[in-house]
């Protein structure tokens, strides 16, 4: 079992930067692909970014790339999604997702390859 906890998210006004992250326990974190996923009422959990267990490799969804980075310390346990020149169409939840990875350069885009998730950290843009 893994034990995923966000913080950091807020109120923010448009142009601004967040970073939020992504706790994470109850066994290997460096064996796990990490996500970033954003849900908005009514509709389905989009994609944001994902990074690999040996984080050589990320990805990123079109709307933020060069907006956001992604990254992970092994040693803390922690995934981080530094958020910049925020947008009001960034105003969503936001979760973490955990999968166990086959291979130490494997990334996913899709919800459902994702077997742990966190309990989200609202963030809201104003404009």
């Amino acid at each position: 079992q893994v034990q995923l906890v966000e913080s950091g998210g807020g109120l923010v006004q448009a142009g601004d930067s967040l970073r939020v992250s992504c706790a994470a326990s109850g066994r290997t974190f460096s064996n796990l692909a990490m996500g970033w996923f954003r849900q908005t009422p009514g509709k389905e959990r989009e994609f944001v970014a994902a990074i690999s267990w040996s984080a050589r490799r990320t990805n990123y969804a079109d709307s933020v790339k060069g907006r956001f980075t992604i990254s992970r310390d092994n040693a803390k346990n922690t995934v981080y999604l530094q958020m910049n020149s925020l947008k009001p169409e960034d105003t969503a939840v936001y979760y973490c997702g955990a999968s166990q990875a086959d291979y130490p350069s494997s990334i996913y885009v899709l919800p459902s390859l994702y077997n742990y998730w966190g309990q989200g950290t609202q963030v809201t843009v104003s404009s």
